[in-house]
This record gives C-alpha cells, structure tokens and sequence, in this order.
C-alpha cells in the first residue's frame, strides 16, 4: 500500500520566521514529526530551560542554541528580551525554533511573543506538543476525565500566585473534581489551604510527578491533608506536575517492566 510522504503536507519553514514548537514533556521519544523537521531545519532555537540535552541533539549541527533561562521563582531573561532575541534572529533571514516544554499554547506565555512577531510583521506558526499534564498521568495509569467522575479537568499553574485568587475553589474542592496544577511546588500549603477552606475533604488524593516521561521521573502519592508535608519530605527538586483528585493505579499492572524504573514515594 502506498504511503503518503508525510514531508510533502508539512508546513514549510521559511526563512525569516519563527516555529512555536513544544518540545513534548522530556522523553525525545514523545516529540512530533513535525518538531523534528523544525528542529533539523532551525538556523536558531531559542529553548527553555528544562528542555533536555538529548531534545536539543536533535537540532541541525549548525544551529545555534540559546538557552532563555526562564525559570518560575528564580532568575530568568525577562520576557521582554525573549521577545527581542526572537524578532532579532528571524530579522536576520534565520529560521528561528522557539522551543517550549511541553505544549507551546499553555503556560507558555505564547501571545506575547507572537504578539512581538506580529508588531515586527515576522511570520509564525505553532507546532503543539504533548503537555506535562499527560505524561504525568499516563505515568500512573490514570485518565485526566473518567465518566461519572469528573466531565472536565482544570488546567492550573501555581507560578501565578495572584490568579489563584481568581479561581472557583468551591467547584474545585467538590468530591471527583480533577485538577492538573503546573509549577505547584511552592503554592503547594496555599493550594490546600483554599480547598480545605471550601470544603474538600482532607483524605482527596494527590499525586506530584517530578520530571514526567523522564529517566529520573519520580512519583509521590499522598493526600490534600499530608501535601505539604510530604512533598518537604520527598525532596522534588525537578520541575513536577500536580494532580489533584488522582490517585496511580498499581504500578505493576499499569506499567509492566516499568515499575522498577520509576521511584514511588509512599
């Protein structure tokens, strides 16, 4: 059977322009077709800072990395000069890859660069990726909805501490709410607090997932009661993915031959 050449349908990336590419959780095994070719084709990439060295291998041996070192709660470029860095490069005629964890289109601060694209008149263009969210709970033999449970699940970032005000903790905190929290090690005690204050019952499970679809990933089971405490205890010092509501399946069904590769915190 003929197979169609998946090169031909593939957006071209001209020079001059910018690709808004997710880089997938970490795995490179996880990235998409179509970030490999933007990646081998890049004359520049612009990366975030959890993006993994065997990801970064795969850019063209004449393209020019460029760490943006953006970090929640710890010294980063400001986003004003990622802005600049991208508009600058594709100025010159480079094919510039800006490269994000995960998918491009959340948490990703990806209207104010494109907006800086727009503003220059740089052409773009977004590739999606797998989002964190789930790898991590693929990474437990879970499912982000399950009929009957939950119809929906909240996407939340805990770098945003002022947004959480905003958020309906009161639907959050009902029995079978799910929730995927980015970047919720530090808001972790203000996490529980606000559902404990609306009412979420102290035994609902949570499950961190540090460094998710890594070699290194690590799993933490505990309960909104024991959160913060646990996660002092656990030591997490990669980026980790919160679920809240979820709690994994036995790893050695779920999972087999993988179980031994993956460290669970009880």
């Amino acid at each position: 059977m003929h197979r169609k050449d998946p090169s031909s349908s593939a957006p071209a990336f001209a020079p001059g322009s910018v690709s808004f590419t997710g880089a997938g959780p970490g795995d490179p095994d996880l990235l998409t077709r179509q970030a490999l070719r933007a990646l081998a084709q890049a004359d520049v990439v612009l990366h975030d800072s959890l993006i993994s060295p065997e990801i970064l291998a795969e850019a063209g041996p004449d393209a020019r990395l460029i760490e943006t070192g953006k970090r929640g709660f710890a010294p980063s470029m400001a986003q004003a000069e990622i802005n600049a860095q991208i508009v600058a490069h594709a100025r010159t005629g480079a094919r510039v890859v800006r490269l994000k964890s995960g998918d491009a289109t959340i948490f990703g601060r990806l209207d104010e660069e494109i907006e800086a694209c727009d503003a220059a008149r740089i052409p773009w263009r977004i590739l999606p990726g797998i989002t964190a969210a789930s790898a991590a709970v693929a990474s437990i033999g879970q499912s982000l909805t399950r009929r009957g449970r939950n119809a929906s699940v909240r996407l939340l970032t805990g770098h945003d501490m002022a947004g959480f005000a905003d958020h309906d903790w009161t639907t959050l905190a009902r029995p079978g709410e799910v929730a995927a929290i980015y970047m919720g090690k530090a808001s972790a005690r203000f996490v529980q607090g606000r559902l404990l204050m609306h009412g979420a019952e102290r035994a609902t499970p949570v499950t961190l997932v540090e460094n998710a679809s890594r070699p290194d990933q690590r799993i933490l089971a505990t309960t909104l009661d024991r959160l913060p405490v646990e996660l002092s205890a656990a030591g997490l010092d990669g980026p980790v993915l919160t679920l809240y509501g979820l709690a994994p399946r036995a790893a050695a069904r779920v999972l087999p031959g993988l179980a031994t590769q993956q460290k669970e915190f009880a």
